[in-house]
């Protein structure tokens, strides 16, 4: 499974790339179930106003696309991009 993260805007407003390839990884499973769990949509309730100078989100698996942005992330989609932006290249 091939998971990208972009992350745009912030105050310098440089975009910042980075993904994981977890075929073979021992914690591939883990991927996986925070992955699915991140393509989900965000909170349910009304939308909290965008953070001005926040970061917004692609993130990709295997070809299915969720936008996000700050601070509109679910818990999932919040750990997935931490731990993508961490370990990816």
């Amino acid at each position: 499974m091939r998971i990208q993260v972009v992350r745009t805007g912030g105050f310098a407003g440089i975009e910042r790339r980075a993904e994981v390839d977890t075929s073979g990884r021992p914690d591939e499973a883990e991927w996986q179930a925070l992955a699915q769990l991140a393509l989900r949509p965000g909170p349910p309730g009304p939308p909290a106003d965008r953070v001005r100078d926040g970061f917004s989100y692609r993130i990709t698996v295997d070809g299915r696309t969720v936008a996000c942005q700050e601070p509109n992330l679910s818990e999932a989609q919040r750990s997935l991009i931490s731990r993508i932006l961490k370990e990816g290249a």
